[in-house]
């Protein structure tokens, strides 16, 4: 009897030590999972690049509780599927997180993986729906859609005082949900849209759609669809002469989007959540680390990367110890300022879903270049919990 409860307690201890394993690793292993072929390389290399250059900052700086970061970067060739395989693994591999995918139909199927880990997973998708599941250990570098689309919806119908839209929209995860959101936002306002337009992710040939938008006689169109895509709409949309408003999400306007447009992205207008030419000395300072490491510059996935890094590292810090079910936990009413977190670049703040909150912007290309021309409030006031003052000593008593 005293053998065999030996034995179970042996037993017991090896468990123990190997769920606790990631916590007592000697370096913090993160998994970079994303989209370095395929129709996702430009946002994956960017997202890519963006993690790397936080890892280097602070391991430089000293790491996080005196522990350097190590990265652990796979290709999910913007498969799905793939990029389920690659989540088990780095599960496999005993991460402290995960940093991808990007594309929202990739994360959709991955992050079952992290979630039965329980291993908190930031992501660059914006779909909605990656947040409305449930899952405590998803959370976002960027804006969801439900935040982004009610702010481009004002402009659309306030601003450019649109009466009505043509919507070209890539028909994947992203594009449906971005749509979804776009006819949600606009339901009750004067914007009315004229015609939906589905395209395939991957598409080269824009010259029906575009030819639809036309038909519709729309006084604008609303592009939404992946940055290559997005540039050969704005390309086709000049080549059939189209001279009214192009309206976009953050896809539409991004620097690789430019490059590959060329004159054809000038005029386009875009609500960011996160752009390098925001006026804003942190956003400034990361465009030209950036620059100085890549040789090129950044779009709103290196933004993304980077400060989901800082998030990490913030919520790591106010637990003050590597247990990830306390740090996700910590991430769902994070508040990070660059005051104390210069690296997160914005003030931002996380909710119960894994969403985010912060300043955005409205930008129009101009002369090959973003042009800030607006800067939005964050949908609900950024409140930073201070500590509480010391009470004050009671005055003595009088004799």
């Amino acid at each position: 009897m005293q053998k065999r409860n030996t034995l179970k307690l042996i037993a017991a201890c090896a468990m123990l030590m190997g769920a606790s394993s990631a916590f007592s690793q000697e370096v913090i292993k993160i998994a970079n999972i994303v989209e370095l072929s395929g129709g996702g390389a430009s946002a994956g290399t960017n997202f890519k690049n963006g993690v790397e250059l936080a890892v280097k900052e602070i391991n430089a700086s000293g790491g996080i509780l005196g522990k350097k970061i190590q990265t652990i970067t796979s290709d999910t060739q913007s498969n799905p599927g793939v990029a389920k395989g690659l989540t088990q693994k780095a599960v496999d591999d005993d991460v402290f997180a995960i940093f991808g995918p990007v594309f929202s139909g990739s994360i959709m199927v991955s992050m079952a993986e992290s979630r039965k880990a329980e291993i908190p997973n930031f992501t660059g998708g914006e779909a909605a729906s990656i947040t409305t599941q449930g899952n405590p250990y998803i959370f976002r570098t960027s804006f969801t859609q439900a935040t982004a689309m009610p702010k481009v919806a004002r402009y659309m119908s306030e601003q450019a005082k649109l009466k009505n839209i043509a919507i070209i929209y890539v028909n994947n995860d992203f594009g449906k949900g971005g749509l979804d959101m776009i006819k949600k936002a606009l339901a009750n306002s004067s914007t009315k849209i004229a015609a939906e337009i589905s395209t395939d992710a991957g598409q080269v040939d824009f010259s029906a759609a575009v030819l639809k938008a036309k038909q519709s006689n729309a006084d604008g169109v609303f592009v939404y669809t992946n940055e290559e895509e997005s540039a050969r709409a704005l390309r086709e949309l000049r080549k059939q002469g189209w001279n009214k408003p192009i309206v976009g999400e953050t896809t539409l306007t991004g620097q690789k989007v430019i490059e590959l447009a060329g004159e054809a992205a000038n005029g386009a207008v875009a609500h960011v959540g996160l752009t390098v030419d925001a006026p804003i000395p942190a956003v400034r300072a990361f465009r030209a680390k950036f620059e100085r490491e890549y040789k090129y510059i950044s779009d709103h996935n290196g933004m993304k990367g980077y400060s989901g890094i800082y998030t990490l590292k913030a919520a790591i810090e106010k637990v003050g110890k590597l247990d990830r079910k306390a740090v996700a936990n910590a991430l769902h009413s994070l508040v990070v300022t660059t005051d104390k977190e210069p690296g997160i670049l914005m003030n931002v703040a996380f909710d119960q879903n894994g969403d985010l909150d912060r300043e955005s912007f409205l930008v129009e290309v101009k002369n090959g270049k973003q042009e800030v021309v607006a800067t939005l409030p964050p949908l609900n006031p950024i409140v930073v919990n201070k500590p509480a003052a010391a009470a004050k000593p009671a005055a003595p008593a009088k004799k």
